[in-house]
């Protein structure tokens, strides 16, 4: 399978947000039987001017992503943006780029609305998220809530607080261009603080998905010891500048 293999496609139909909800309930499989989403709910958010989008292998859906316009200030006065509620990869297909092919058409999608901004949460543990959204798209990182969604039933977040970091990726930023021409890389954090730089590092799980399922208790040692550098870095002015080469976060405080 190449990228050129995958088509991505905006879903309006009631029919193709079936597909989407299929993919969600795959990746986050609940309880019971529930679904993470209704379809009906989908279409009436995408008749609301929201997104929805799939990629298909061979007409059939191996990933989607699914978003509603939200509002921010900007200078004093409301802005819209895209708040990318969903986005997943069904497991046989992960780390073959699809991912990254839904975030190019999201931002295409965006920018043909005249809509600058795109902002998600992810979990904090997951490295593979981290490398994509700081590196690969260049996200700028504004903020940490603890347990932001509370609790979850899918069988990936049950029993785990459910931390969130929150990404804004402005799509014409210099940090977004840089990361589209692969112009980001790892930050060499002992080469950094030679030079001067006031720079922490939080190191991360290699596969914390994996972690959780062989061993919970050591994943949730992970989660409190990277909330507690992250809420203490931030408190002391730092911010999330990259990803270090041993895979971790890289956080700076300006001087």
């Amino acid at each position: 399978m190449s990228e050129s293999d995958v088509e991505v496609r905006s879903l309006t139909d009631l029919s193709e947000l079936i597909d989407a909800r299929r993919v969600f309930d795959a990746v986050w499989p609940s309880g019971g039987g529930a679904t993470q989403i209704q379809a009906n709910l989908m279409k009436a958010i995408v008749h609301a001017g929201g997104y929805a989008s799939a990629a298909y292998l061979d007409d059939e859906p191996v990933g989607a992503a699914f978003g509603f316009l939200g509002s921010h200030d900007h200078g004093g006065q409301l802005a819209v943006h895209l708040h990318s509620h969903m986005a997943a990869v069904l497991d046989p297909y992960r780390d073959r780029h699809i991912g990254s092919l839904l975030k190019v058409h999201q931002r295409a999608w965006a920018l043909d609305r005249q809509i600058d901004t795109i902002v998600w949460t992810f979990d904090p543990l997951v490295r593979r998220n981290a490398v994509v959204n700081l590196l690969k798209l260049g996200v700028d990182v504004d903020g940490f809530e603890v347990n932001f969604y509370g609790d979850m039933d899918d069988t990936i977040n049950s029993g785990d607080p459910s931390d969130r970091l929150f990404a804004r990726w402005r799509l014409t930023s210099p940090r977004a261009i840089d990361a589209s021409l692969g112009r980001l890389v790892r930050l060499n954090t002992a080469a950094l603080l030679s030079s001067g730089r006031d720079i922490r590092e939080v190191d991360l799980p290699e596969d914390i998905v994996a972690l959780r399922a062989v061993d919970a208790q050591a994943a949730a040692r992970w989660r409190i010891a990277v909330r507690e550098a992250l809420i203490n870095g931030f408190a002391a002015g730092y911010m999330i500048v990259g990803v270090s080469t041993s895979g971790g976060y890289v956080l700076e405080r300006p001087s």
